[in-house]
């Protein structure tokens, strides 16, 4: 059973969901949320829609071909939702219920989220600026650029004078088609540049971008503070044993399919749904192994089509429902240009707006190329969201 809140106030969204339910109704009244429950029994998917229907409430339900379970769809107030919620733990489904409050209360209380990082508490009602930095000679935008030791402590000087809250080190590149790099190359990569970075900027926060548990464990060593892999867990699970014996946060990202062929024609029939229940499952297997300190990412790029890109960050926020910080990377993506037919170069500006986009809509950590523009573009998110910051300039 998954419970996921739907942003159902966009126009496209409501289309979509109109469709798939049958919903004969051109106008929708601002305000409401879709509440979806999936793959339930048909006989609480009855049992629901009399509920919501004897409070006056618009549901549907769908069933699957099997003829014994399907999905249910409410639309619905915050409040009303809430108190329809308790109804059904207490005398329909305690199950049921309990994951209807947990979205609920995990959505609402989303700007109060503090990550534990290095022992300590840090508020996520703000976002943070995590500052891309590949020593490698084959990333996308600037593969080569930061091999040399100097030529990399220079890049992570600036970026840290630019205000960056974490700076993210890879070893190995994870653009579509990217080769994997071995364990011993990648970790002679590094190593040594976060070694530097710990020892010049001790109180500097650090990401290991790697899906290798040791280079994970040796980082972490060497100074590093988050375990950032994009293939959560799934190329090495023994990551998880590396972020339980540390004590550091780790970021789940969706991924379809590995680095290599992944963007090779990648089909979903509802994208945000399905990368809602592959981060559910992992966020699962990893609590089951001793991890809650987590951070969620969908994975923009990462065997998405270019429109299902779009689709993710208009939806963003229904994400909150997982409970979990949300990270975000659309820096010079491909997807902005091949939407504009720009080269990497000439993506800054699309960055910007893609980012402040993803911010405005929930993204709690913003990975980048460029550190200036996303604490720019965070800052002026906060500002039309309190105004009153300003009242006295």
């Amino acid at each position: 059973m998954t419970v996921q809140l739907i942003n159902i106030s966009s126009p496209y969204v409501f289309k979509c969901y109109s469709k798939r339910y049958s919903i004969f109704r051109d106008l929708y009244e601002e305000g409401l949320f879709g509440i979806e429950i999936r793959n339930i029994s048909s006989d609480l998917l009855v049992v629901l829609n009399e509920l919501f229907a004897s409070n006056h409430e618009l549901s549907y339900i769908t069933k699957k071909g099997d003829g014994i379970s399907g999905d249910f769809l409410a639309l619905i107030s915050i409040n009303n939702l809430i108190e329809i919620a308790q109804k059904i733990k207490s005398n329909i489904d305690e199950d049921a219920g309990y994951k209807i409050s947990k979205v609920i209360h995990n959505y609402l209380s989303y700007n109060n989220k503090k990550i534990k990082i290095n022992g300590k508490e840090i508020a996520l009602s703000e976002s943070l600026v995590m500052g891309i930095l590949n020593v490698t000679p084959d990333s996308f935008s600037d593969g080569g650029n930061y091999i040399n030791l100097d030529a990399a402590f220079d890049h992570v000087s600036k970026m840290v004078a630019d205000g960056a809250d974490i700076i993210d080190v890879g070893g190995e590149s994870t653009r579509p088609g990217a080769v994997q790099v071995p364990e011993d190359e990648e970790l002679k990569r590094v190593l040594p540049i976060i070694q530097k970075i710990h020892r010049e900027f001790p109180n500097q926060i650090i990401s290991i971008d790697t899906t290798k548990s040791k280079v994970a464990e040796l980082a972490i060593e060497a100074g590093a503070h988050i375990i950032n892999d994009i293939s959560s867990f799934e190329f090495d699970s023994d990551i998880l044993k590396v972020a339980k014996k540390y004590r550091v946060p780790l970021v789940i990202m969706h991924i379809k399919g590995r680095p290599q062929t992944m963007q090779k024609q990648p089909i979903y029939e509802d994208v945000v749904s399905e990368v809602y229940e592959s981060l559910e499952s992992k966020i699962k297997k990893a609590k089951l192994a001793g991890v809650d300190n987590l951070i969620i990412d969908p994975g923009i790029g990462f065997g998405k089509r270019v429109s299902d890109n779009y689709e993710l960050l208009n939806r963003l926020s229904e994400f909150k429902g997982l409970g979990y910080p949300i990270m975000v990377g659309v820096s010079k993506k491909s997807f902005l240009g091949k939407s504009l037919n720009i080269n990497v170069e000439h993506r800054e500006i699309p960055t910007t707006a893609a980012e402040t986009m993803a911010i405005n809509n929930g993204a709690r950590i913003v990975r980048t190329h460029n550190v200036i523009n996303a604490k720019q573009s965070a800052e002026i998110v906060n500002l039309f969201k309190n105004p009153d910051r300003m009242i006295n300039v």
